[in-house]
């Protein structure tokens, strides 16, 4: 009896594509067998029956390995790094302004200035000031409050918002345009203007100051 379940689970499995109802045709065979020892046994073929489903579910096993479960697809992480800069700034290394006599506005722009902000924030912003000497030719002298900072037009690249503020010279530090909200790199450029009005009483001659701008 054995041989002929296995032989029968066996070809379940490899008929399971073109008849799907062959073990049911098997487990009538073997119920009609006569001269099967176990039919006189309550429950004896729906054990073998069970016994023989469970070898033709191991050979399906073995002949369609693709029938098993998957293991999970292997994965590989990647990583990289940005790289971030400084912040810094760069001006023109000098200008001359023009001439005009006594009592005249002397005025003109410096050159590009551009703050260059490589620090790649996700929050940026930065402040730019701006100091100046008194301007000197020889003993003469003309006060840094005479002259003005204009800033003018400012172009950006990158996300950044910017806030200008035009003021009247002093030896002291003053802001004259932040930049703020910014997200990455980013850059701007402007090109002031700085006017002297030349007092009354002065004194023929070139004179000399220093206009010094910073970015913090």
């Amino acid at each position: 009896m054995w041989p002929f379940v296995w032989r029968n689970a066996a070809r379940v499995a490899l008929c399971g594509q073109v008849a799907p109802d062959c073990l049911g045709r098997v487990s009538q065979h073997v119920r009609r067998r006569p001269e099967c020892p176990l039919a006189a046994v309550p429950g004896a073929i729906m054990r073998a029956r069970s016994l023989y489903v469970a070898a033709a579910a191991a050979i399906l096993g073995l002949v369609q390995p693709g029938l098993a479960a998957a293991d999970g697809d292997p994965s590989t992480t990647v990583t990289f790094t940005v790289t971030s800069g400084a912040l810094s700034m760069s001006v023109p290394a000098s200008v001359s302004l023009g001439s005009g006599a006594p009592g005249a506005t002397i005025s003109g722009a410096i050159g590009p200035c551009t703050v260059t902000d490589d620090r790649a924030l996700l929050s940026a912003s930065w402040t730019v000031t701006a100091a100046e000497t008194d301007f000197v030719n020889g003993p003469s002298t003309i006060p840094a409050a005479d002259g003005t900072y204009s800033v003018g037009t400012v172009t950006t690249t990158g996300t950044i918002t910017i806030t200008t503020t035009d003021v009247t010279l002093s030896n002291s530090a003053q802001t004259v345009l932040t930049g703020s909200a910014g997200v990455g790199d980013n850059t701007a450029t402007w090109n002031p203007t700085v006017a002297v009005n030349v007092p009354a009483g002065a004194v023929g001659g070139t004179y000399t100051g220093t206009l010094t701008q910073s970015v913090a």
